[in-house]
């Protein structure tokens, strides 16, 4: 389906972004592209000035741009303050979300005749559905789902491949799953008698606020006691791994290879970047901002930026960085002044 550029600017204004076509309003694009690989039928965007030398050779038919980019002539463009965000509404308006496939409740599923399905569920075949589970409208759960006994799950909730929720798992509203991710599984409750290591029963739970989002091969551990709780509008991408009685606060973001470890509290609208390690029973702030490959060793005050390991303030961390740098030629610098003191240590001996 062709949309023109005018309709696609009023579509972004419509939501609160105001943006206007700069060049042949009645062009017409199929889709979103990125600059390198964009045909004439195809609009990009431009939301970092690095890639901006790209605006010369693309082949894109319209490309988003900030109201100040320099493009070249003859170039139909959008313009508007957040390029980023504007082309997140055009991508939703032109190509849409997933359709998923839906197929009722296939005769080859595995569901206890004491589980509640909501109206409008697609359940495809290998899924296994325990006893006293309560499913939500419009659900759907691709091939290898397991849900155990007690789990709840809320409308339009989606489950890809081999999802697994353990007993008493709660899934809100909404809720995305990717495959292969485990949630509710026992987290690491052992203890230390006379060396040798005794579990304990984790008899809490796992609790997923209203549109979550998580990525492939996740790991959310059950509390120990109580409730393991992912809020409201949190997304996580691939690898996220959440210790026992952890509290993620509403609409954070998880990048990949993060590990929370268990009891800690993390705050309202806290990025963590890749491969960020926490260690547990800690506290970080609303707002936090926590840079790759971080290690959190101790808590972290809202609306703060860390680095390093063990984090720091990020320009502190910047500063060390910088150091770090230069430790060979600082090293080498050392040795001839340790030389030099030493001739003159030697020099003064002899005039003695």
């Amino acid at each position: 389906m062709a949309h023109k550029l005018s309709v696609l600017a009023e579509v972004v204004s419509g939501r609160g972004l105001p943006c206007v076509v700069d060049g042949e309003a009645d062009r017409e694009v199929v889709g979103v592209a990125t600059l390198e690989d964009a045909g004439p039928n195809e609009i990009s965007f431009l939301a970092n000035t690095k890639y901006e030398q790209a605006l010369q050779t693309t082949s894109a038919g319209a490309v988003i741009v900030s109201d100040g980019q320099k493009v070249p002539d003859g170039m139909s463009v959008l313009r508007t303050a957040d390029p980023y965000a504007a082309v997140t509404m055009v991508m939703v308006h032109v190509h849409g979300y997933r359709r998923h496939p839906m197929v009722g409740i296939d005769e080859r599923a595995v569901i206890n005749p004491s589980a509640a399905i909501g109206d409008g569920a697609s359940i495809h075949h290998g899924v296994t559905i325990g006893p006293r589970v309560v499913i939500g409208r419009e659900v759907v759960m691709y091939p290898g789902c397991y849900i155990a006994e007690d789990c709840r799950l809320g409308d339009h909730c989606v489950l890809f491949p081999n999802v697994v929720l353990y007993d008493g798992t709660v899934l809100g509203n909404r809720v995305t799953i990717h495959a292969g991710s485990v949630i509710g599984e026992d987290g690491l409750g052992y203890a230390d008698v006379k060396g040798k290591w005794h579990k304990l029963p984790q008899i809490g739970t796992v609790e997923i606020g209203d549109d979550v989002e998580i990525g492939s091969n996740c790991s959310i551990d059950r509390a120990t006691l109580g409730r393991t709780v992912i809020a409201s509008g949190t997304k996580f991408s691939n690898l996220i791994a959440v210790g026992h009685g952890t509290k993620v606060g509403e609409d954070c973001m998880f990048v990949a290879q993060v590990g929370v470890a268990g009891s800690t509290t993390v705050g309202r609208h806290v990025t963590m970047a890749g491969k960020v390690g926490v260690a547990g029973h800690l506290t970080i702030g609303d707002n936090a901002q926590v840079a790759a490959m971080s290690g959190i060793m101790k808590d972290v005050p809202a609306d703060t930026r860390v680095a390093g390991q063990p984090a720091i303030p990020f320009k502190d961390a910047l500063r060390s960085f910088s150091l770090v740098e230069r430790l060979p030629e600082t090293h080498k610098q050392i040795k001839q002044l340790e030389a030099q003191v030493a001739a003159l240590k030697e020099a003064l001996e002899r005039m003695e």
